[in-house]
């Protein structure tokens, strides 16, 4: 399944297919031990977690030098894919549950990602500033607004302006009607042909 990933990101190096390639079994190991995915999802760990994942990579090419927050990380996504994907980059993955944010850490050790650091903490405790703040599913729009919108920085470096950019999926009218005039969506079905991405969407919000 790792294919999917060359399919839709042809360009990486081998470097980077070898990090991706090694998830597999770091990520079946550590849920053996940890609930991180569903036991029956495992198998499908590059297309519902990876490229899911790396959707955000598709909707903008993140400039060297952009620092990213990955809110409620869980055990590494989309913080891991998103850091292989965009090496020259520096993530923080941040989540509030001990045993998940270890599994993130050692995944990027294992794997010599030099350009994530792990932090078990609520957000409303970090203080750094960043360019982007990216989740997947964690909570709704408003809610990822108020506790991270202080960590996103007004000097701009990227295509797209500072600011959120939301895996989702489902019914969003409601969540997104406090921005219903910024937010922008993209539909992750006209970049990835899969099934599994006809509902799945980035919403991205200006900072």
């Amino acid at each position: 399944m790792m294919e999917l990933v060359k399919k839709y990101f042809p360009n990486i190096t081998g470097k980077q297919i070898s990090q991706f390639t090694a998830l597999y079994d770091l990520y079946t190991d550590w849920n053996s031990k940890i609930n991180l995915i569903s036991r029956k999802d495992i198998q499908n760990l590059y297309e519902k977690h990876v490229l899911h994942s790396l959707g955000i990579g598709k909707v903008i090419r993140f400039t060297d030098n952009t620092a990213i927050l990955d809110v409620g990380t869980g055990g590494g996504f989309p913080g891991i894919p998103l850091a292989i994907l965009f090496p020259k980059c520096w993530f923080l993955l941040v989540d509030s549950i001990g045993k998940k944010i270890r599994v993130a850490e050692d995944i990027a050790a294992r794997i010599g990602l030099e350009n994530v650091e792990c932090r078990h903490c609520r957000v409303e405790e970090e203080k750094r500033e960043f360019d982007f703040v990216v989740s997947r599913a964690v909570m709704p729009l408003p809610e990822l607004v108020k506790i991270s919108g202080k960590n996103i920085v007004r000097k701009q470096q990227n295509a797209l302006p500072n600011g959120f950019l939301c895996l989702k999926g489902g019914e969003l009218q409601g969540e997104l009607q406090p921005y219903r005039n910024k937010v922008v969506i993209y539909d992750l079905d006209d970049y990835f042909e899969e099934e599994y991405f006809k509902t799945k969407k980035v919403v991205y919000l200006p900072g």
